[in-house]
């Protein structure tokens, strides 16, 4: 796990309380591994709202070392 994908983790429990078994039901999907693909799986399972998603991805694009994942490029 990149640590990038550490971080999103963290925020997504701590910022937006995305309870801890819905992020693993997430991390099981192939897709679920890559950071930026992530959220969209928790969205498609109903498992974050919209504006959930935007404060999602509006993260990721500030995310500090987000360099540090070469796959979410």
């Amino acid at each position: 796990m990149s640590s990038l994908q550490m971080r999103l983790i963290e925020f997504l429990q701590q910022e937006l309380r995305i309870p801890h078994n819905s992020i693993a039901t997430a991390l099981r999907h192939p897709e679920g591994q890559t950071p930026h693909l992530l959220p969209m799986v928790l969205w498609q399972y109903g498992l974050v709202t919209l504006e959930q998603l935007d404060r999602i991805f509006n993260w990721l694009e500030t995310a500090p070392g987000r360099d540090d994942c070469p796959s979410c490029s």
